[in-house]
């Protein structure tokens, strides 16, 4: 087995870490469940009509989409 030279060994990539926003709750005015794929290829799941925004992405979707409603609290 070989080893790399300290020299050459790398550090990690950091993660990329997306703005959050507080947890909003909106309502599917049309399905009661369905998963939502959004333009970054993230997958966002509506169960029993609700479902949550938890960064800024997410939450502009969901703002400008007509089949949801934001849910006050």
């Amino acid at each position: 087995m070989s080893k790399t030279p300290d020299d050459k060994v790398t550090e990690p990539a950091a993660p990329v870490l997306q703005k959050t926003a507080p947890a909003r709750t909106f309502r599917d005015k049309v399905y009661t469940s369905r998963t939502l794929i959004l333009p970054g290829g993230a997958a966002l799941p509506v169960a029993k009509g609700r479902v949550n925004a938890t960064t800024e992405d997410q939450l502009q979707y969901l703002n400008t989409h007509p089949d949801f409603e934001r849910l006050t609290e």
